[in-house]
């Protein structure tokens, strides 16, 4: 990405605002835009949508894989004292469900749908840094095949997702089990880290001219607090992660209970996993919070607040990291300020619920599937949040710790606050991305078996916990009260996912059949309706001008010359370019000269990825090709590119 400075813009060329009228002659541009046809350019292609479209369908596998793991579980709980799974087994399958519905599926999903929309949200023509977009995901990618690998070959995580010491240190799990949850980890955690640092200079630099902060979907919001997040608290694990694999394969005592800190895994893993809650549901809560007025035809009410309530969330995620470890012995004052902190973080959550309630009530609203699925959010989120403060509270943490009680909590977070803003959003962009609608009347049976399936399936948990059921055990004597309960669990379980079959269903019909959506099928007021649907590979014709929150209805309502355009704006068509623009106001600053094609992300991954099997399998030669590989691609990543001349001055 290269970059001019504003005197240079200013001296060699002229920006003006154009008006488009008629047909666009989008042919130059799109031969800019385009990824090369065959296997190369599908490799090394750096389109933001073809991305986005990547992660969505890889986590969705993965999200089913979970799904079908947690059947399988489901089966063998059915029944008191079930033989379907042995406890390696059983190990094993919740190890992996849990692995890859909260890293594998849970945080990728969102990031699919922010790299696809965020440059059409922003105005902007790609992500500020498009190779090392395409590198989180290969990495993400190599990253879930490489635990999947161990899984199928035998040697599949086995200490829950987790992973508590000394139950993973090599004394009690000898195979190679926890060596690929490990080195996986971190491999992810590259990923992940990379990718949010991408997103936050996305935004602060890639905005239309006129986005001010004030202006900015919320979404966006979400996205980037999550993304600031994680910087900080994905080097926490994976250091966590190394000093395992430094314990199980050369004999340190981190973690170890006669020489080291077996506590210092929980912090370390807690310090990161509290924070990563809120980053998979943050984003999620924002389209909540930019689908849902679309429907009730109307500006959700408390933007502000809306979106202090992100941002605060996140800043005391990070200080509520303990109340997983009340049972641990840990002193008194140190659960009571901890405790103190995870009663207050409920407030900018009410604070939300409330603004998103107050849209509904204040709105006409148009019931359509998305906004089934947008809707119940907030009833699923009011049930977790409510379990929540029960275990927030010390005494009561120490009753209903380690039991069904808060495997029910932590469903109704993650897949009330996730899965089901996801599937909304699914119904909601569909039309943007395909350029066809999903079937409503198809969509009404999906919602309905899902909401109702999930209820069944999870809400009995409470009370299972509350008759002391304990969680993380394969199987369970007769007699003790729990039998009926665990029944009606797996059935409702059993509706769930078939619910997700019809959502499935639903999807791959309407790719081939389903109703052409036009640009804008729901008269929404964001950019990213403003262009075709789907978009050109460009994304827009010109960069647009924002001066409101709602640029499309404003253009509907308002005739006045001081209005929001898509029509009217910056025309770049002089090289592969997008503008850049000051962090706080939007204000144009600079002509970003975006990179071409490369498959030098992929490549770069496959080094990395055959270094860290050669450190699983302690084969050193490996680890020493690996490391070539990754110098020869960032040899190819920084290679000298001709840069096109795009700074003289453009025609209006």
């Amino acid at each position: 990405m290269s970059m001019a400075t504003r005197d240079e813009w200013e001296d060699a060329r002229t920006l003006d605002i154009v008006e488009i009228d008629g047909e666009f002659p989008g042919d130059r541009l799109k031969k800019m835009w385009e990824t090369a046809p065959g296997w190369k350019g599908w490799l090394g292609s750096v389109d933001h949508k073809q991305i986005g479209l990547r992660y969505i369908v890889t986590a969705f596998a993965f999200l089913l894989l979970g799904g079908l793991e947690a059947l399988v579980m489901r089966v063998q709980l059915g029944a008191p004292g079930e033989t379907v799974l042995t406890p390696q087994q059983y190990n094993v399958l919740f190890s992996m469900h849990g692995i890859s519905m909260i890293f594998l599926y849970a945080s990728p999903i969102l990031t699919g749908f922010s790299n696809y929309l965020w440059p059409l949200l922003l105005g902007s023509r790609d992500m500020a840094f498009p190779r090392l977009n395409a590198l989180s995901y290969w990495v993400y990618l190599a990253a879930g095949l490489f635990i999947y690998a161990g899984f199928v070959t035998g040697h599949g995580p086995d200490d829950g997702w987790f992973n508590y010491v000394p139950y993973a240190l090599r004394d009690y799990s000898p195979g190679l089990n926890m060596d690929v949850y490990a080195l996986g980890m971190i491999l992810l955690g590259i990923s992940t880290t990379v990718g949010a640092a991408n997103f936050i200079v996305t935004f602060l630099r890639t905005r239309a001219p006129g986005m001010s902060l004030n202006r900015v979907p919320v979404l966006l919001w979400g996205t980037l607090t999550a993304s600031a997040a994680n910087i900080m608290a994905v080097p926490s694990v994976s250091l966590a992660f190394f000093l395992l694999w430094m314990d199980r394969q050369f004999g340190t005592h981190f973690f170890d209970a006669g020489e080291g800190q077996p506590l210092l895994w929980q912090h370390l893993f807690w310090m990161f996993a509290h924070p990563w809650v809120y980053a998979i549901v943050l984003p999620a809560m924002g389209m909540v919070s930019d689908g849902l007025p679309t429907f009730c035809r109307r500006p959700l009410v408390g933007y502000t607040l809306v979106v202090l309530a992100t941002v605060s969330t996140m800043a005391f995620g990070f200080g509520v990291w303990v109340h997983h470890m009340f049972a641990t012995g840990l002193p008194n004052l140190s659960l009571s300020f901890f405790s103190g902190a995870s009663l207050i973080i409920t407030i900018p959550s009410a604070v939300a619920v409330m603004c998103w309630t107050a849209t509904i009530w204040t709105g006409r609203p148009v019931v359509t599937t998305a906004f089934l699925f947008f809707a119940s959010m907030i009833v699923l989120f009011v049930i977790g949040g409510v379990s929540g403060v029960a275990t927030a509270a010390a005494a009561s943490d120490w009753q209903l710790t380690d039991t069904y009680f808060v495997v029910a909590h932590l469903h109704y977070t993650l897949i009330g606050i996730n899965l089901f803003p996801v599937v909304g959003a699914v119904y909601y962009w569909f039309p943007k991305m395909t350029g066809r609608l999903l079937s409503e009347r198809l969509g009404k049976w999906n919602f309905w078996v899902m909401f109702i399936g999930f209820n069944v399936g999870f809400f009995p948990m409470h009370t299972l916990g509350l008759l002391g059921m304990p969680r993380r055990v394969y199987t369970y004597p007769a007699g003790m009260g729990w039998s009926g309960q665990n029944l009606v669990v797996s059935v409702g379980s059993a509706m769930f996912a078939v619910g997700v079959l019809l959502f499935l269903v639903n999807v791959v019909r309407s790719l081939k059949r389903g109703k052409s959506a036009g640009a804008n099928p729901w008269g929404a007021g964001t950019l990213e309706w403003a262009t075709s649907s789907p978009p050109p590979v460009y994304n827009f014709k010109v960069i647009p001008l924002v001066v409101s929150r709602h640029p499309l209805w404003e253009e509907a309502m308002d005739e006045s010359d001081e209005r929001s355009s898509i029509t009217r704006g910056l025309l770049l068509d002089r090289g592969k370019e997008t503008i850049a623009t000051s962090p706080l106001d939007g204000e144009p600053d600079l002509i970003l000269e975006m990179p071409g094609d490369s498959l030098a992300p992929f490549t770069l991954t496959i080094g990395m990825t055959l270094m860290f099997s050669g450190a699983l399998l302690r084969q050193w030669w490996l680890v020493g090709v690996g490391l070539a590989a990754i110098v020869l691609s960032l040899v190819g990543w920084f290679w000298p590119r001709r840069v096109h001349a795009g700074l003289e001055k453009a025609d209006g």
